[in-house]
């Protein structure tokens, strides 16, 4: 049990880490490479992983913060699982999405509207730009996240202060 990484806090943060920024550069290679722009619920999807990619460092380099850091990013980590099934549910029409899912939020007027249509490509939360195997993007990222949410927790309780 010694080599594994939830015996050793410090490579479980570093893995953390390295995680949460190949799943924020998949996305960015989607959007940028491929050309699938994200809707408001795929930005907002995107946080907890950059707080994850953070923390995931701070307590790689910091070892008197390290449990509570890894805790902090299961946590947000965790936080994205309940964004990403609310996303999945909008996709499947389950539910309505936020008023930023229509892709022209903000809008105060119907010049405005205009103007915002004009300026950038709309993006609706409803629609499935991408899937592999079935599942969307959040799709994809609901296993995703509830696996490496429960790895940092995991980690966090195995280098707790006893």
């Amino acid at each position: 049990m010694g080599g594994m990484p939830l015996a050793r806090p410090r490579l479980a943060a570093l893995l953390l880490a390295l995680a949460s920024a190949g799943a924020l550069g998949f996305a960015l290679v989607s959007q940028y490479a491929f050309g699938l722009p994200p809707c408001v619920l795929c930005l907002y999807q995107r946080v907890p992983y950059l707080a994850a990619l953070v923390l995931g460092l701070a307590a790689f380099a910091w070892a008197p913060g390290r449990p509570y850091l890894l805790a902090l990013a299961g946590l947000a980590l965790l936080g994205n699982t309940g964004i990403a099934l609310f996303h999945v549910g909008v996709e499947q029409h389950w539910w309505q999405g936020l008023s930023g899912c229509s892709g022209a939020a903000g809008a105060t007027s119907f010049e405005e509207m205009r103007r915002l249509i004009q300026q950038a490509p709309i993006v609706r939360c409803d629609e499935v730009a991408w899937s592999f195997l079935g599942l969307s993007m959040a799709g994809w990222n609901v296993p995703a996240t509830l696996v490496l949410g429960s790895f940092a927790g995991f980690a966090a309780w195995r280098s707790w202060p006893r």
